[in-house]
């Protein structure tokens, strides 16, 4: 109910009756009190008047479970939350919890991580206050091999809800490297529990940098936050809940499609590898090339100087600018 009460006073803007709110919770005055209570103790400032009822002073960013559950307007994506101020990592909360039956939608969110991970076991760097750090559990049906491709809707669903709510000029690296202004500010991390070809489930893991902080040297040079490229503060629940509401809609045009069809021209509007010199580092061997955009399977089209084009798909495959990281 605390969750339903922040909603109606948030959206209100004005002073709700104890009469409402008791009438539209069928709750008694001392429960509606109660809960009120235990909001101002999370933070919340909330003004009580005789006759006139609850206000909500806007304030401070609250970041925690009432303030994400009370701003989530999706159908199934952020459903349940799960919020922990200190978490190791969400990938691995989230995977215990998928292995424990968590439904599909849970979304697992922590102010702080311990033990953040990256791609190929690279560190996240996870203080406390400052960034956002989140992991869906999906529980899709389709086969192993589209299994990536929620990766590349997830990276279009960050880029967008954050050109939308920060008002930044976010790009994609692909496949899922989240930049602007030549630098990284969002990675992800998508795993998966596999049997015979039937996926149990998926965890995608997101990591967004938001408020203002010192960046470890060896990351320095190409890393960004949100603070340094609009000068204000992003709420950080508010940026959660718009990127569950992007990709809860991406994803249903992926999963009615079977693939990226759908997606392909939005994807690319935002692709700053987009008719770029880049290098693709493949085990296999290096080439060069100009990317074209990706094809509705999510990879990436290179045309070399022969004019062939190759499909490049994520995975151990690496993809460089010529003249440095993007």
């Amino acid at each position: 109910m605390k969750s339903e009460i922040l909603l109606l006073l948030r959206e209100r803007g004005d002073y709700v009756s104890g009469q409402e709110l008791c009438e539209r919770f069928k709750v008694s005055r001392t429960a509606v009190w109660k809960a009120v209570g235990q909001l101002k103790k999370e933070g919340y400032r909330i003004e009580a008047v005789q006759n006139r009822g609850y206000l909500l002073i806007p304030e401070r960013e609250l970041f925690g479970q009432h303030e994400l559950e009370s701003r989530m307007n999706t159908e199934w994506a952020g459903h349940p939350v799960r919020f922990y101020d200190t978490l190791e990592s969400t990938n691995l909360q989230a995977k215990l919890d998928a292995e424990k039956g968590a439904e599909e939608g849970t979304l697992i969110v922590a102010d702080m991580q311990t033990a953040g991970r990256g791609r190929r076991g690279r560190t996240w760097n996870s203080p406390a206050g400052t960034n956002v750090y989140f992991t869906l559990i999906l529980r899709p049906r389709f086969s192993v091999e589209l299994a990536y491709m929620v990766t590349v809707v997830m990276g279009l669903a960050v880029a967008e809800a954050i050109r939308e709510i920060c008002g930044v000029e976010a790009g994609i690296k692909w496949p899922n490297d989240i930049v602007a202004d030549g630098k990284k500010i969002c990675g992800m991390l998508a795993e998966m529990s596999v049997e015979r070809e039937y996926i149990h489930y998926v965890v995608m893991g997101v990591g967004i940098n938001v408020g203002k902080q010192e960046f470890p040297e060896e990351i320095s040079g190409t890393a960004t936050s949100l603070w340094e490229l609009c000068g204000d503060n992003v709420s950080r629940a508010g940026l959660v809940c718009g990127v569950m509401r992007k990709f809860e809609s991406y994803y249903g045009s992926f999963l009615q499609a079977g693939d990226l069809s759908g997606l392909v021209e939005r994807y690319d509007s935002l692709l700053v590898n987009l008719n770029r010199e880049v290098r693709v580092l493949d085990p296999k061997g290096e080439f060069a090339g100009t990317a074209r955009g990706v094809n509705r399977k999510g990879e990436l089209l290179v045309e070399t100087e022969d004019g062939r084009v190759t499909a490049v798909c994520a995975g151990e495959v690496s993809v460089r600018g010529v003249y440095g990281y993007v």
